[in-house]
């Protein structure tokens, strides 16, 4: 990573983020004034690859700049590298012309992709999505509803995940431009935390794309492979998330009197906050690996391939779950330090708290996960899904 990339994000954090919170913690129309600060800074979608135009970061050097970030805003965050997923699916698995046009657009103006995949009762089972995709002469027409998809509402492109009406056990990634007719933002859900980023419910009625905007293999195994890189990165939000919180904590500690002195020399809050310390070391070192492992698989040879035949990655899951679970416990003792106080809106803390929640439910909740880590890596090889 260039040496002043962090520099230039933590300025960033310190000029746009740390001391605006009261906005990022409302919702208004995005992406936000603030956030398209970062392509005027030229640190937007950071991970494109250099012959698109992007900086070519690799997926590790994304953990550093993601925990800068969400120390800053998680929902800002989001925001920012969520557009790996369909990127991702786009560099791999799309052609050069794909790459040209969207790829090279995305790094030319700072935008934004959405990937539609979940829909209200499939869930997370993405293999009963009804969303279907039929072919039309030279086009691929796309008709359904998809409930959860963030930044659609001012995406540049679209990667859709579709059933195909031709063939019903078939399906397909459809890579869509954002101003095809057809497509119809339904609402904007109100999340409890990350009320920086926009999550909207959309609709597709007779879509009509050329047939080389599907991407080349089996869509819900394209997407299993884009999520690897997205789940690390939700996971280090967590990581920049307690780094802030454990601050927050020593900044009230430090001022906070009790029995005589101040609650930053009490040994209980000694233990806590080294508690957290040691959480955040093994969250950052598991996001790190898992991003190692991606990136050599994305750098080695017959990449897209190899990519496919392996799937979902133990690491990135292990990830995602563990960076879930212990960014909440981080967040659980941030709030307890707070008191009373850190059970309200007006504390920075509540907002922590209710931001970190989300690594544990978005692209995977983790009792989905732990199923998916079972039949993948626990059964015997024979029996293997």
């Amino acid at each position: 990573m260039p040496s002043d990339v962090l520099d230039r994000i933590r300025d960033y954090v310190r000029d746009e983020l740390l001391d605006h919170q009261d906005q990022l913690d409302s919702i208004a129309e995005m992406p936000l004034a603030r956030q398209v600060r970062l392509h005027q800074l030229g640190l937007a979608n950071w991970w494109l690859p250099k012959d698109a135009g992007g900086s070519g970061l690799t997926l590790e050097d994304s953990v550093d700049v993601v925990s800068e970030l969400s120390y800053g805003d998680a929902g800002t965050a989001f925001t920012q590298f969520i557009s790996i997923l369909g990127t991702t699916m786009v560099s791999l698995y799309g052609s050069q012309a794909l790459q040209d046009r969207y790829l090279s657009a995305m790094a030319a103006t700072g935008g934004f992709c959405a990937t539609l995949g979940s829909e209200k009762e499939a869930g997370s089972n993405l293999a009963e999505i009804t969303t279907t995709v039929r072919r039309a002469g030279g086009h691929l027409v796309l008709d359904g509803l998809k409930y959860f998809s963030t930044n659609t509402a001012f995406a540049q492109f679209l990667v859709v995940i579709a059933r195909s009406a031709d063939v019903p056990d078939e399906h397909l990634a459809v890579v869509v431009p954002a101003d095809t007719p057809g497509i119809r933002i339904l609402k904007r859900w109100e999340m409890q935390g990350l009320r920086s980023s926009g999550t909207y419910e959309v609709a597709l009625d007779n879509c009509r794309v050329p047939a080389d905007h599907a991407l080349v293999g089996p869509g819900l195994r394209l997407l299993e492979v884009a999520l690897n890189a997205s789940r690390i990165l939700i996971a280090t939000t967590a990581v920049g998330v307690s780094r802030r919180i454990r601050d927050l904590c020593m900044d009230y500690a430090e001022e906070k009197s009790l029995y005589g002195g101040v609650l930053a020399d009490h040994p209980v809050f000694a233990g806590k906050l080294g508690q957290i310390e040691m959480r955040i070391e093994v969250m950052l070192n598991q996001c790190k690996a898992a991003a190692r492992e991606f990136d050599a698989l994305v750098e080695g040879p017959a990449a897209a391939e190899t990519l496919v035949r392996r799937g979902t990655l133990r690491s990135a899951l292990a990830a995602k779950m563990y960076c879930g679970q212990a960014g909440w416990e981080n967040a659980t003792v941030g709030s307890e330090v707070f008191g009373g106080f850190g059970y309200t809106r007006e504390s920075l803390i509540g907002k922590l708290v209710r931001d970190i929640r989300y690594v544990s439910i978005v692209e995977g909740g983790d009792d989905v996960l732990r199923e998916l880590l079972y039949n993948r890596y626990v059964v015997p090889v024979p029996k293997r899904l």
